[in-house]
C-alpha cells in the first residue's frame, strides 16, 4: 500500500527516536498547502505518530489510537494490535486510506489498513510516496557519526529532492530514550 502526497521518516538511534514529515498537501498535481503538520504527539507526549494518506482518515486513526492507548496505558504494542484489528474488521474503518508510523521509547511500528503492525528490524520507518527514498538515505547514513535528528533531516531532504509530492517544510519531533 503506497500513499501519494507525503514522506514520513522515523529513525531510532542512540538515545533518541524521531519522526519527521514534510508539509505538502496536494490535490492531483496542485499543491494546496505547504505547511501541514503530519507529525503529532499522543498519550501526553509519550507516543509520536506520523501519517501518510487522507488527512481526515489519519485524524480518525489518531483518535482511535489515543483511545486504545487510554484503554491499555503504557502498552503501545497492545494498543497498536487492537487498533489494527479494528481497522481491518470494522466496515467504516476499513475504508480509511492512510498509513501511520507510531513510536515510543521502546517500539517503532507501521500500521496499515490491512491489519499490519510492522516493526522494522533496523529502527527506520518510511511511509508515503517518498518513504522508500527516505529509508534508503537513512540506511546509508545510519553508521555515520550523526544523531537521529540529523539523519532524519538529511533523509527528508533527499526524499524531497526525488519525490514531487514531498517538500522541504519539515516538522520533526523527538522522544528521548531513557536507558533503564
Amino acid at each position: 500500500m503506497e500513499w501519494m502526497g507525503t514522506t514520513i521518516i522515523s529513525i531510532r538511534k542512540g538515545n533518541q527516536v524521531v519522526v519527521a514529515g514534510d508539509g505538502q498537501v496536494t490535490m492531483g498535481s496542485t499543491v494546496v498547502k505547504s505547511n501541514a503538520r503530519k507529525v503529532r504527539f499522543l498519550a501526553s507526549g509519550t507516543v509520536l505518530v506520523g501519517f501518510a494518506g487522507a488527512t481526515a482518515d489519519a485524524f480518525t486513526l489518531f483518535e482511535r489510537l489515543e483511545s486504545k492507548l487510554d484503554q491499555y496505558p503504557g502498552q503501545l504494542q497492545r494498543a497498536c494490535v487492537e487498533l489494527a484489528k479494528d481497522w481491518r474488521t470494522d466496515k467504516y474503518l476499513r475504508k480509511l486510506e492512510a498509513m501511520i508510523a507510531v513510536v515510543d521509547q521502546r517500539y517503532s511500528f507501521i500500521l496499515t489498513g490491512n491489519g499490519d503492525v510492522l516493526e522494522p528490524q533496523d529502527g527506520i520507518i518510511g511511509i508515503g510516496s517518498g518513504g522508500s527514498f527516505a529509508i534508503a538515505a537513512a540506511r546509508a547514513l545510519l553508521d555515520q557519526d550523526l544523531s537521529a535528528t540529523d539523519i532524519a533531516l538529511k533523509a527528508m531532504k533527499i526524499a524531497g529532492d526525488l519525490c514531487i509530492y514531498t517538500n522541504d517544510s519539515i516538522i520533526l519531533e523527538k522522544i528521548d530514550i531513557n536507558e533503564n
